[in-house]
């Protein structure tokens, strides 16, 4: 029986498996060979000392922080959760440096899109203080679950940040799709290390744009200047496979119709400045429109080919700056459209013209959003609203997040928020499903850092961020059923806590050694339940926390089965051969099923033994345990 590793996903380890399989004749027993690669590289290897990179004290150090493993496990929390049983929403407490490690086997390459609302670095912000030996128990100990270290201020006031952020980007990228974006908000402190640090991680032709975002539109005085925006960096995970939607135009107005509905038209030919007949010769050519053949009332036949009495129709010539434009189409995809989506037309002047009928309900988001309804005053007034007071400063609008998930996700799609705050994002998501009837779902992670004892959130009895969070989405959830009427939206969510791995490892006391070991036959730790250890083992082995658990008694003993036979679990003690057999019960008929055992919890290492044989007997050959 194996023993089921006790660690996140290892990211070097896939590195180089991946490597292997890319190159394998760069494998020389079992390691690769580093010259040989770079003979297969060829031209592409970097030879020069001196190139154009960017560097930062401690950057290796945070590389490594990313691709260490996390020892430890994120603990249900049943009771500030909402709605346990039926929602698909998950509620993370944590540093969130380890709980993205431990996201990566399950969500591997599973969400569509990251929104993130990190410190700014202004010098009030919370910092992250990185532990590269323990991080769990640093967590603990700057979240005052443990007693405090002494953590000091180094005085590298950018180093510090870049060190904060360099892992978490890296570990979020992993957890995208290949079609997943991602959106940071920033201000112009860190903006331009920011953008160099995603270079890196995402890759410079992944990025897409900066949005310059009216943040508060009566400005705030700096002295030389007064203040009015922030940015949003927005990246591909890989731009080929990137596709956006546009944001709706709810009072846009049609003048056509046709047998499809209703559409507008537009100039068929390029008004990208840069693009002519000598830069684009493939989308320079001539239709030809039949003067005494119209479609309907408005619109004349055309072709590629030239006829009797037809007129020829190139791209105009500008007006304003004399280029001659050409077509936004070639001729392969021209030809597909003809008569149908680009027509002829006859302008007032008595100019024909080639068309194009646009049906978009939409429009292209802005890179300047400058409305006052992505303003900060605007996402005050609605934590306001929903609590009463003011309890949180400066938290995103919700209609920021819903334009960003408008324009990047679709109805099923997971959006994962790793700087929650206030659950703005959460918020947002909620009222996007009830607006388009979709069914997004999210994960949210916030370190539970302490609220000011002076402040209104902790008079009200919110001691740390995360209790603010929670709330809101319940609050905000229950405001979203009662105004749209859709009963059946989940505004619900699991809540999990960040804490050391449930197993113990083995420290023995030296001068009493014989009692260690004694204490070592039970090795799940006093204070943790079979629940804890259970979603463990799923993270562990990369089972979304939202699948179907079905519990089973027998005998007074608890079976756990998860994803309809995916993995049958049994942690109880006094395990049996009746226990085994009723295992084998449950055993999925449509793909591998793996089972799984608590070490210590056989009656004896014969039933053991036993146990293995009879599973293997009936086609189950993963057996492990913890």
């Amino acid at each position: 029986m194996d023993k089921l590793e006790g660690k996140s996903l290892d990211l070097a380890k896939k590195n180089v498996e991946t490597l292997k399989q890319l190159f394998p004749e760069v494998v020389t027993g079992g390691k690769i060979d580093f010259e040989k690669l770079k003979v297969v590289l060829g031209e592409e290897i970097e030879t020069h000392k001196e190139k154009y990179e960017f560097s930062w004290h401690g950057k290796m150090q945070a590389l490594k922080m990313a691709q260490t493993s996390s020892t430890g496990t994120l603990r249900p929390d049943k009771e500030s959760s909402k709605n346990w049983g039926e929602t698909e929403n998950l509620y993370i407490e944590g540093d969130n440096l380890e709980v993205l490690k431990l996201l990566q086997k399950t969500y591997f390459g599973k969400v569509k899109m990251i929104y993130i609302d990190p410190p700014y670095n202004t010098g009030k912000d919370f910092v992250y203080k990185d532990d590269f030996r323990n991080n769990i128990k640093n967590y603990k100990e700057l979240t005052k679950q443990e007693s405090k270290a002494n953590s000091e201020i180094n005085g590298r006031y950018h180093t510090d940040w870049l060190n904060m952020m360099y892992p978490r980007l890296k570990l979020a990228r992993n957890l995208l799709s290949e079609n997943g974006v991602i959106f940071i908000s920033i201000d112009d402190t860190e903006a331009y290390n920011l953008k160099k640090i995603c270079d890196e991680v995402y890759g410079e032709s992944n990025f897409i744009g900066m949005f310059v975002v009216n943040s508060s539109p009566s400005a705030i005085d700096y002295g030389h200047i007064a203040k009015t925006n922030e940015y949003a960096m927005f990246y591909a995970k890989n731009i080929n496979y990137t596709d956006t939607s546009h944001l709706p135009e709810e009072d846009k107005q049609f003048k056509y119709r046709d047998e499809k509905g209703e559409f507008n038209i537009y100039p068929l030919y390029n008004g990208n400045v840069a693009f002519n007949p000598q830069t684009r010769p493939n989308l320079y050519y001539p239709f030809y429109l039949n003067p005494n053949n119209k479609l309907d009332d408005t619109f004349y036949e055309i072709g590629l080919e030239k006829k009797m009495d037809w007129i020829e129709v190139y791209p105009v010539i500008s007006k304003k700056d004399g280029i001659q434009r050409v077509w936004r189409w070639g001729k392969k995809k021209a030809a597909e459209g003809l008569n149908d989506e680009i027509v002829g037309y006859k302008t007032d002047s008595g100019e024909y013209r080639v068309v194009q009928k646009s049906r978009l309900t939409g429009k292209v988001i802005r890179s300047l959003q400058l409305d006052t309804e992505i303003s900060s005053r605007k996402g005050t007034g609605e934590l306001e609203k929903i609590f009463n007071r003011k309890i949180f400063t400066f938290p995103k609008p919700t209609e920021l997040i819903k334009r960003f998930a408008t324009i990047s996700t679709e109805s099923n799609d997971l959006i994962l928020d790793f700087f929650s705050g206030s659950s703005t994002t959460a918020h947002a998501i909620l009222k996007l499903n009830a607006e388009d009837g979709g069914n997004r779902k999210f994960i949210m992670v916030q370190l539970p850092e302490l609220t000011d004892e002076k402040s209104e959130a902790y008079k009200e009895g919110y001691k740390n961020i995360c209790e603010i969070g929670k709330e809101r989405i319940r609050r905000a959830g229950e405001q979203i059923v009662q105004e749209t009427g859709k009963t059946e939206l989940d505004i619900g969510f699991k809540v999990f806590k960040l804490d050391s791995s449930n197993v113990k490892t083995w420290e023995p006391d030296l001068e009493n050694l014989e009692q260690g070991m004694l204490e070592q036959l039970e090795n799940i730790k006093e204070g943790r339940t079979n629940e804890d250890l259970l979603y463990e083992i799923l993270l562990k082995v990369g089972i979304p926390f939202t699948s179907e658990i079905v519990k089973i008694e027998s005998s007074g003993r608890v079976i756990y089965n998860v994803a309809y036979g995916s993995i049958l679990l049994c942690l109880e003690n006094e395990i049996d051969l009746d226990i085994v057999n009723e295992m084998i019960k449950l055993k999925s008929e449509d793909f591998e099923t793996k089972v799984i055992f608590k070490e210590s919890g056989f009656l004896n290492d014969s039933v053991k033994t036993n146990a293995i044989q009879t599973l293997k007997k009936n086609g189950i050959n993963d057996v492990r345990s913890v």
